[in-house]
């Protein structure tokens, strides 16, 4: 069974930094695309970003392009989300994803809060 747990959301002002982190269980993660997407209160999830399983391609939602980096340690099975210059809109919960092994695979999010 595949587990993929987040950690490292927290509150933060805007212009702040914050990572995020989300450990995957199992021994095939270096295999896969891992994603990150978000949800705002009253709002749908969205899709954040992608990277693929070489880590030199990686794609971003307009909304966070240049600010948000996605990275991954295969050796640590774990993908990672720095986001900097955060904005008061970029509030949600944050959530791991991977299509691992045929079936689709959601951590339990993580709380991300941008005051201003």
């Amino acid at each position: 069974q595949v587990q993929l747990v987040e950690s490292g959301g927290g509150l933060v002002q805007a212009g702040g930094s914050l990572r995020l982190s989300c450990a995957v269980s199992g021994n095939i993660f270096s295999r896969y695309a891992m994603n990150w997407y978000r949800q705002a209160p009253g709002k749908q999830r969205e899709w954040v970003a992608t990277i693929h399983t070489g880590s030199s391609t990686v794609n971003y939602a307009d909304s966070v392009k240049g600010r948000f980096a996605v990275s991954r340690d295969n050796a640590k099975n774990t993908v990672y989300l720095q986001m900097n210059n955060l904005k008061t809109e970029d509030t949600a919960i944050y959530y791991c994803n991977g299509f691992i092994a045929g079936n689709e695979y959601w951590g339990q999010g993580t709380q991300v809060t941008v005051s201003w």
